[in-house]
């Protein structure tokens, strides 16, 4: 599918460089997988999303043709936070595993 150039420069704005997307469904012969995430390298003359996911896949993605969600920000910022409080968790766990040798040892 082929835009016109107001509906180019619509996505353009929309889905700037840096942009997160997540995958819903792809249309393509060897398709990127659902609930993939990726970042938008930049937008064709054509309306192509070119993004570079999360998988190591880069691949275009079709505005109309493909089905996508925008990633907003303060969601990106809410995986972040719960990546680094797992991340905090088991660096705890793993302190506390520590201790309860080094206590099995002494006895």
């Amino acid at each position: 599918m082929i835009y016109n150039e107001k509906k180019v420069e619509m996505l353009r704005q929309r889905y700037p460089e840096g942009t997160r997307i997540c995958l819903d469904h792809m249309e393509d012969l060897c398709p990127v997988a659902s609930g993939t995430c990726g970042t938008v390298q930049f937008v064709d003359d054509a309306g192509t999303l070119h993004c570079k996911f999360d998988n190591g896949r880069t691949l275009g993605v079709i505005p109309d043709v493909d089905q996508f969600h925008k990633i907003d920000q303060e969601q990106i910022m809410t995986d972040a936070q719960t990546e680094e409080n797992i991340d905090s968790e088991e660096i705890t766990e793993a302190e506390d595993l520590e201790e309860s040798e080094e206590m099995d040892m002494s006895m």
